[in-house]
């Protein structure tokens, strides 16, 4: 898969402060997801598809109002794995569908925080919409998900040149409630 060409498509094949944001995290996130698929053979973790997943795990941020990461679009940031989740599956409409495709958009959507629980979005009334079927949509299920999300909790979008320590990405976690801190825990045991 292609996924310059898709990063291409929504942000230009020039150079702007955005993309090349999106760049450098989007490449620390991939490189730490394949340190650990190559780590643990035993997973059997899809290491084309984690990489792609990482790279474009953050597509959306573009349709979010984050001035401070040179993001001027008018959703909440929150809401940006949604966004790129739509963004995903509208280019799979008007390209060449492809299972990956529906499968990155899955992961885009699922990525933020460690997840965010239903009981959560309702709790902290998050702007995130939920489907009628009780179903947890925000929720990585599958390992390749679950490394993405783990991944990317080790680097922030204002410091590109540094990877959090896993204390500091707990501490960050914890602030959102002992629900996420406990699954995150539950992904460091998997994937150390």
């Amino acid at each position: 898969m292609d996924y310059q060409a898709i990063i291409d498509h929504f942000y230009g094949t020039g150079d702007s402060e955005l993309k090349r944001l999106l760049m450098v995290h989007s490449r620390a996130v991939a490189d730490k997801a394949l340190r650990i698929c190559d780590s643990h053979p035993e997973l059997h973790l899809d290491r084309q598809f984690v990489e792609a997943a990482a790279m474009l795990h953050d597509i959306g941020i573009i349709q979010c109002d984050a001035p401070g990461i040179f993001c001027h679009g008018s959703q909440p940031y929150i809401c940006h794995g949604i966004m790129g989740s739509k963004m995903i599956s509208d280019y799979s409409r008007h390209s060449e569908p492809s299972d990956w495709l529906d499968a990155i958009a899955r992961v885009c959507q699922r990525h933020t925080g460690a997840g965010i629980t239903r009981a959560e979005i309702m709790e902290q009334q998050l702007p995130l919409p939920l489907p009628d079927d009780g179903s947890e949509p925000y929720m990585p299920e599958t390992m390749e998900e679950k490394l993405v999300c783990f991944a990317d909790k080790f680097f922030s979008k204002t410091r590109l040149d540094e990877e959090k320590s896993l204390e500091h990405v707990e501490r960050s976690l914890a602030k959102f409630g002992k629900a996420g801190l406990t699954r995150f825990g539950r992904w460091r045991e998997i994937f150390r």
